[in-house]
Order: structure tokens, then sequence, then C-alpha cells
């Protein structure tokens, strides 16, 4: 008899269809049954002793919360018997209607009791109260009728190279962590073990199990500062370890998240996933699959689109694709951003841009970034080139205005996007993102003369439960301070690098460092975008905790 090990986990979701996405420990035929009627069944496919099903559901009511059955082989897995939580869901949505959509970013899947539901300055292992889990928690004492339509995922979906204790002890009991990569991950059964331990927890695996999910991955997926430079890439190459890492990442990623990601129609267009399927065992596939996506750039597309009511969302992968060579940086390479220029477009209500990486950064950030860049590239001179590269690799210096190019080409799209040059203009534009561990909320303002229709707007929510400690914090806060912006001025125009071609203004409060969750309520005209915090339950119960209200704002 086949069980489940991981999900069910709905991801993609229409007005009247749905896919679910299974792990079992065996092969079977997966069947998906809604209480509506039009039971719908796939059978598992294989990678490497996995195995693993998308079911397509049809016929689903549409603006609905459809609760639904899995079985195995005829035998029921899902909803599991005595379960605290109501049943899992097909949430579809309507065809011009609204989009409630839950979004944020990084996520370490440690225990939810001291120490490590402590602060980081308590104790070194302290995560502090799960976000994530706070919201799943209050969303199976509501109606499902108001559950989300989507939740994003920006980024950080798991922490190669930050376990936890279980994954700790099971890696340790494997191999010899003397040696690299130490007590990171190390291979594809490393990754599969610790998406199974990110997403079993009860309330985040019912979350998963009843709102649609898309995802993309940032650097934290594979390993810290992936993909920061040319530099970086060839020293990791030259290791003895750095392939099985890669690999193991691509794979993962491809199965847990990636092809959950598409529609039905796409996912049958992709050819790794049709040879996969079709191979018995697709792990040698995948495994070329996955060394060619990390050695050539072109070639794979991890960016995709839904539509969700009157909303468009193009998440663009800001980590895998990017073009490195240094004075030809690109945060995606042509095919890519053709690709983003003709789904990135007017016509709808709303369109959002997910961006693991944030697009507008704290002033005094933004400029440094763009000065570093500059100086990598031999503004200052050779010796001064290979100073900026070893700062760029340690502070991290590598979102969108560390490659100043993609930043203009996107500030010039949200102009012609927002004045109405690509179809009737939306009413507001969110750029959203994660990673920084930190949160804010900037409204963007454009030159006159720029006809604008659409407000702008950058929503950054992060983390979900990785908090930055008191001194990391005030680092963070002095960035956006006026002295900050000030010294990273003169040092940009120091370096010649001119005035970004837009500004941007944070709103009182920014920024906020709790574990926090976003949420943006988009219907027709309206558009408010909701900060919330996690914070203990009156009980101090650590495994319980509830949202607070940090902060609240029209967009429109």
């Amino acid at each position: 008899m086949a069980g489940l090990i991981l999900g069910p986990m709905a991801r993609w979701a229409s007005t009247s269809e749905a896919t679910v996405w299974v792990e079992t420990d065996a092969a079977c035929a997966v069947t998906v049954t809604p209480a509506s009627g039009g039971a719908a069944t796939e059978r598992t496919f294989e990678v490497e002793g996995h195995h693993y099903a998308i079911v397509r559901v049809s016929g689903l009511p549409e603006d609905t919360a459809t609760p639904y059955t899995v079985t195995l082989d005829g035998d029921v897995v899902w909803p599991e018997p005595d379960s605290p939580f109501p049943p899992s869901t097909l949430r579809t949505h309507s065809k011009d209607g609204a989009a409630h959509i839950v979004f944020g970013s990084c996520r370490t899947a440690y225990p939810h009791h001291p120490p490590y539901s402590l602060t980081p300055d308590e104790e070194g292992v302290g995560r502090e109260l799960d976000a994530l889990r706070a919201i799943a928690l209050r969303m199976a004492h509501g109606d499902p009728e108001e559950y989300p339509h989507t939740v994003l995922l920006l980024g950080d979906q798991v922490y190669a190279d930050e376990v936890s204790p279980e994954t700790l002890a099971y890696i340790r009991a494997k191999r010899d962590t003397t040696t690299p990569p130490g007590e990171g991950i190390a291979d594809f059964d490393e990754y599969t073990r610790l998406y199974r331990e990110a997403w079993t927890d009860a309330p985040i695996r019912w979350l998963l199990s009843t709102v649609p999910s898309a995802m993309i991955f940032d650097d934290h997926d594979v390993i810290d500062d992936w993909n920061t430079s040319k530099q970086w890439v060839d020293e990791m190459r030259a290791t003895d370890w750095w392939d099985r890492r890669v690999v193991g990442g691509f794979m993962s990623y491809v199965l847990y998240q990636h092809w959950g990601n598409l529609s039905p129609d796409a996912l049958e267009e992709e050819e790794i996933f049709r040879k996969v399927k079709d191979a018995g065992d697709g792990g040698v596939l995948l495994r070329e699959y996955a060394y060619q996506s990390d050695r050539e750039v072109e070639g794979a597309r991890w960016s995709y689109c839904r539509d969700i009511g009157s909303t468009r969302v193009v998440m663009i992968d800001s980590r895998a694709g990017r073009v490195l060579t240094p004075g030809e940086r690109s945060m995606v390479d042509q095919g890519e951003w053709d690709w983003i220029t003709e789904h990135a477009t007017g016509g709808f209500d709303h369109l959002l841009i997910g961006t693991s990486l944030p697009l507008f950064l704290a002033p005094a950030l933004h400029y440094l970034e763009a000065w570093n860049e500059a100086v990598c590239d031999g503004a200052w001179g050779k010796f001064a080139a290979k100073a900026g590269e070893k700062l760029r690799q340690e502070a991290d210096l590598e979102h969108w205005p560390a490659f100043r190019k993609s930043f203009n080409l996107m500030c010039e799209l949200l102009r012609e996007v927002g004045s109405g040059g690509r179809g009737d203009a939306p009413r507001s534009i969110v750029v959203l993102s994660g990673d920084v561990h930190h949160a804010y909320l900037a409204e963007v303002g454009f030159p006159a003369g720029s006809d604008m229709e659409s407000r702008v707007w950058q929503a950054t929510c992060s983390p979900f439960r990785n908090p930055l400690s008191t001194k990391e914090r005030r680092s963070v806060n002095f960035g956006f301070t006026r002295t900050g912006a000030y010294i990273g001025r003169l040092l940009a125009r120091s370096a010649g690098v001119p005035p970004p071609p837009v500004r941007w203004r944070f709103q009182d409060g920014d920024p906020r460092f709790d574990n926090q969750v976003g949420t943006l309520e988009l219907d027709g005209p309206k558009a408010l975008a909701r900060l919330e915090r996690a914070i203990l339950s009156d009980d101090e119960d650590h495994t319980h905790p509830v949202l607070e209200i940090a902060d609240e704002h029209d967009l429109t």
C-alpha cells in the first residue's frame, strides 16, 4: 500500500481548474476527488526512488473553496483521520473579480519551542515565531470562502546552508561533516529531506493543501550568495563538492517548486517534464537537465505568469538566469527579458511583479550597490576592482541596483505600463519581494512628463521566520537615514554612477523587522496592502503564534 510522504499541495488554480501535487513512497495511482464531483487520476512518476504526481482537476465551481479528498490506489490518505484542521480545499477565483494574495519570504524550519522560538539576541539558534504558521492557524478558524486565492513564496523556501536540528542529525549520521559542504545540504537526497521537514509541519501542510501556491527560488534555496558574480561562480565550480550541491538544488527545485508553478497546459509543453514522466526513472534525465541549468544561462526559463481575477502576477527569476560577465551584467538574459516584457503589460486592474530580490532598496544600499558594480567594472582601477569584488561577495551587494542596466530597464518597463504604453494602464503596479529580512512599503515617483496613470509601489515582506539580530537591524536602519543616503550618493557619484531614473518614498515606521507576512486585497479599483507581525498569544504558547497588524495602506 502506497503512503503519502508530502502534500497534497494545491499549486495552480483558475476559474474552474486546479492542480494538486503529491510525493508518495511508492508508485501508485493518485486520485483527487472534489466535493463538487469529477474525480481526476494521475499515475506517479519516479526520480531516483522518489515518486511524484501532479493531478489536474477540472469542473470546479468558480471563485469557491471546494473540499477534496486524495486516494492512493483507492485508499483514502487525505484528509488524515482525526485532523484538527478543516477540510483542505481547491480555491478557484473569478474571471474579472478580486484577488486576495498572501506573500513573503525566508522561512527556516526550526522547532516551534524555546530556544528556537526565542530571539537571536537571546539564543544563537533563536528564530522567533513563525508568521506563516500564524496565518495558517488563523485561517483554520475562518470562513473557507475568505481563504486567499494564492500564497506567493518569494524565495528561501528552504535553507540549504542553515539546516534545522532534525536535518542536521540526519546529515551527521549519513556522512562526514568535517569536510565541505560540512553541515549544509550536499545532494538531491538531502534536499528531499529538507523539503519534507519544511512542509510537513501540520499547520503549514494544511495551508499548502488549501491555498494555491506560487514560488520562486533565491540564494538560500541553493547557497548563500548564489550567483553573486562570475568570480564567485568560478570559485565554486573549482571545488569538488559544488556540482553535487547545485545539481541537487536544481533537481529538487524543479520537482518541489517549479513544475507546480505552471498551468497544466504549460507543464505539458515542458519537454523535460514529458521525458521524466515517460522514463521509468527520470533521475538521469533530470540530473543532466539540472547540470545544464547551472552551466548554461539560456535554455531554461524559471519565470512564469498567473492571472488571478483582474490581477496579473509576473514572477521573475532574479537568481539563476543572471549574466555575470563584468561590464555586461544583467539580472536576466535577453530571452528572459523578452518574455518579461511580453507578459508584464496593462489591460489588468492590477499588475504584480514578483522578484525575490527587491528592486528598490534603502537609499544608502541602493547607491552602495550601484557604486560597487562600477568599481568592480574598473571605475577606480584594477586594484580597486579586486577589492570591490571581495566586498560584493562579503556584503551581498547583488540586488537589482548592482545590475544597473537591468534596474534601469525595469524602471522603464514600469513607466511604459503605468503610462498606458502597453495596454490600458493598471490602477496599481506592485513589485513584490523578500530576501532582505525586513519589510517596507515604498511608493515610486517618475519624472515630470511621464504621464503616469498607475500608482507604482514596492512591497517587501521578509522574513516569515528568520529575523535579524539587534546589531544587524542597526545597520539596516542606517541605510534608511539621510546620512546614509548622502554618503552612498557621494560614493556612487565618485564612480561615475548617475542618479537613478526614478525616486521612491517609504512609509512611516519603515523598515520593520519582525517575523511577518504580507497581504494584498485587490478588487476592481481597490488595492489594500497589509503587513502583520507574529506575536505570542495571550497564553504565551510558542506553538500557536498570532498576528498583529503592523501597517495597512491603501495603494490606489
